[in-house]
């Protein structure tokens, strides 16, 4: 399994915006072959930024969601509203404390 971790920085006045885009958009991301969970966080210090963790089984499951024309709308909508480039990263888990 991989996880998918995106910061978005967005300009203040779009932030409800974005929050709306992602809870009409995030089950249907949940719903891609290979996905097994979504989430949003906020930065605690700067309300502006956030981050999107998705679980996928593999990088092609990933690969799938990326291209597909479900995530190319989401990203039409939502890159307008950034004032930063979005960063990315595509991690593995090395360690955990939990047992499962």
């Amino acid at each position: 399994m991989l996880t998918r971790i995106v910061k978005l920085t967005f300009k203040p006045e779009n932030i409800p915006s974005f929050e709306q885009i992602f809870a009409e958009t995030k089950n249907g991301i949940l719903a891609f072959e290979g996905c097994n969970m979504v989430e949003l966080y906020q930065d605690i210090n700067n309300p502006c930024i956030f981050f999107t963790y998705s679980f996928w089984d593999t990088p092609a499951d990933l690969e799938r969601y990326r291209n597909s024309d479900f995530f190319k709308t989401i990203w039409a909508r939502t890159k307008q509203l950034f004032s930063n480039r979005p960063e990315a990263w595509s991690v593995n888990k090395v360690q955990s404390t939990n047992p499962f």
